[in-house]
């Protein structure tokens, strides 16, 4: 594969998720407009190439940096100029790319992504080395806005704003006045960090937990403010926060923090937000209400920061904040203890577990949407395991029948379709959620699952890499990412997302010892790397905590694969095949880790009665189960 360097621009449109929650015919209609209008003549005019176009996205190369600076800057002002409705954000670094025909691959591309996401609404953030090339070529401001860690590089990247320069009629800022310049442009920006649980009571975390991403769904749908994910936020639970730090860091102006006390038939909720820049608190209230209250309480505190951010709320995002998935406050706490439990470490017990708390859930409310997308994503799991005869299907369809907007049932219904076969569908459903919700670590995580079945492992690790950024302690998504890493020959990429998912595995086994769940890809991340006594011990204990787990004796046989153990391998894919549903053949025919054994009379066997049992599955229900393909 030929390398070269490279100007690389990454462009997104900010909030597009909301945008096409709240009108998606019109939005796409004008993203379409605006890239025939505007994007796509001003890359053309500086000589630009494009990549790829990926919904809201888009991947360009250019000839040199000062080209895509300049592009970066009149599209950033043509848009100003035309069109409120829509914003980007745009990234530009230079490095080393692998060439793939028309496609790029590598440090070079990884990079402009990252900056791509610290640029604020409607800006441009540069790489030092793109500010170094141009500064002095181009008349532009540039603003320093420190160093950011980002994923996957080992040493953190200056990062630099770069504006118009200024007209007569603006002068220039001094450059002592740069940084609150920045902070200026980004300042409707928040961090919710996880409220603390002040119940005294350890099991009530659920429920902490809870308010605070529906704080931060809440605020998510205020078209004039970037709230910082669930996922990230959820990496601050519990550690003590310097407010500066975290708002240069993460390159937003104001946190939110606060506690959550509940007891009996009353809670009571405190909350202050800070500004980032000065450490002073903006507004602060503390709520003391029943419980029976919590729905109208949580919309009284979305509306308050809104106001303190003095951002205009407009009467559509009023509404939707105010449109609950449920209004019963003991089917809301149902829900809140079963993600919980679908949260925890992925034991078969605690899918089981999850699946009771939402099913008492939609007894109480039987159009909890949401209660039933998370029952299908639980039963999915469980059956996938072999322990449990709903494929979750129907859930699926009746969260998407109550409220066809939600990107979690579009996620779970891809995930249950591709578990039994009917791919087409499942590609359909996919592409639905990643229309609602690009941002959601499910949505990414389930459709680089079902891309990787299919083979198709160029589009599974952009998911799955976009997934393990968007959860930073998830080891699921990094680790599946190695695999499909390896079965594109892209080897170096492999090893580095390996590492990675070690550390990962290494803090969630640190943090919980008997997660299983995380020893098992401990075990096979260590095979990978060659590591053959540390592999077997991790296997050998992985296999004492859940010794009926059948996805998980799946992993331990990729494991001794990799270390050339073929007999005991093909014993623990015999034994769980036997477990689990039909389907799982079509995974495991296409699982890079097995590689080593489909010369095997044995595997070659274990596939053949695989696929006779997936044709009697078909034939039994064929309206159930279809290839789609």
């Amino acid at each position: 594969m030929d390398r070269r360097l490279a100007a690389i621009m990454a462009a997104d449109v900010v909030g597009y998720s909301r945008l096409m929650e709240e009108d998606e015919a019109g939005t796409l209609e004008r993203l379409q407009d605006n890239r025939r209008a505007l994007v796509l003549p001003q890359i053309e005019k500086h000589g630009g190439r494009v990549v790829k176009l990926m919904g809201d996205g888009s991947l360009v190369e250019f000839p040199s940096v000062v080209a895509a600076v300049n592009c970066a800057l009149a599209i950033q002002e043509a848009m100003a100029e035309t069109d409120q409705h829509i914003r980007y954000r745009i990234g530009i670094n230079l490095g080393d790319v692998m060439v793939d025909g028309e496609d790029l691959y590598g440090e070079g591309v990884n990079v402009a992504a990252r900056l791509e996401a610290l640029a604020p609404p409607g800006g441009i953030a540069l790489s030092q080395t793109v500010r170094d090339h141009v500064a002095g070529k181009i008349r532009a401001a540039f603003v320093d806005l420190g160093e950011h860690v980002v994923k996957n590089q080992e040493r953190p990247i200056r990062v630099f704003a770069v504006r118009p320069e200024a007209s007569k009629r603006e002068p220039q800022r001094a450059p002592s006045d740069a940084p609150a310049a920045a902070r200026a442009r980004s300042r409707v920006s928040i961090c919710v960090i996880p409220f603390a649980n002040m119940s005294g009571d350890p099991e009530q975390e659920y429920f902490s937990d809870g308010i605070t991403e529906d704080i931060i769904t809440d605020l998510s749908k205020v078209s004039a403010l970037f709230v910082v994910s669930r996922n990230t936020a959820f990496t601050l639970k519990g550690k003590p926060v310097d407010v500066a730090q975290v708002a240069r860091q993460l390159n937003i102006s104001h946190i939110l923090e606060g506690s959550v006390r509940k007891a009996g038939g009353r809670v009571r909720i405190t909350a202050q937000l800070i500004d980032g820049s000065s450490d002073g608190h903006v507004w602060a209230e503390r709520y003391d209400r029943d419980l029976n209250d919590i729905f109208s309480l949580q919309d009284e505190i979305s509306q308050a920061i809104v106001a303190a951010l003095k951002i205009k709320l407009l009467p559509a995002e009023k509404q939707a904040i105010e449109n609950r998935s449920t209004n019963d406050p003991e089917a809301y706490q149902s829900y809140l203890m079963g993600r919980h439990y679908h949260t925890l470490h992925g034991s078969s017990r605690n899918l089981e577990i999850a699946i009771r708390f939402c099913r008492r859930a939609v007894e109480i409310d039987p159009n909890y949407a949401r209660a039933w997308a998370l029952i299908a994503v639980c039963q999915a799991d469980l059956h996938y395991r072999g322990r449990s005869e709903e494929t979750g299907l129907v859930a699926a369809e009746k969260a998407l029948a109550i409220d066809p907007t939600l990107a979690d049932a579009y996620a779970a219904k891809g995930r249950v379709l591709a578990e039994i076969g009917r791919f087409d569908d499942a590609i359909a459903a996919h592409e639905k959620s990643l229309q609602l919700d690009p941002n959601s670590f499910d949505v990414r995580y389930y459709y680089g699952r079902t891309c990787a079945n299919l083979g198709r492992h160029e589009e599974a690790v952009v998911h799955y890499d976009r997934a393990a950024e968007l959860l930073e302690t998830d080891f699921l998504a990094i680790s599946l990412a190695c695999q499909s890493y390896v079965s594109l020959g892209r080897m170096e990429e492999a090893k580095v997302r390996m590492r990675e998912a070690f550390t990962r595995v290494e803090k969630a086994v640190q943090a919980q010892p008997d997660n299983s769940l995380a020893v098992f890809h401990g075990a096979v991340i260590l095979a990978y790397r060659g590591e053959r006594d540390r592999a077997k011990e991790w296997a050998s204990r992985a296999l004492i905590l859940e010794p009926e787990d059948t996805v998980g004796q799946y992993n331990i046989a990729c494991a001794l694969a990799q270390l050339g153990e073929a007999e005991q391998a093909l014993d623990l894919l015999e034994g769980c095949h036997r477990k689990m549903p039909p389907e799982c053949v079509l995974w495991t025919k296409n699982d890079s880790d097995l590689a080593s054994l489909r010369d095997q009379p044995r595997f070659q066997e274990l596939i053949r009665r695989g696929e006779e049992r997936l044709a009697a599955a078909k034939a039994k229900a064929p309206d159930l189960v279809s290839s789609g393909n």
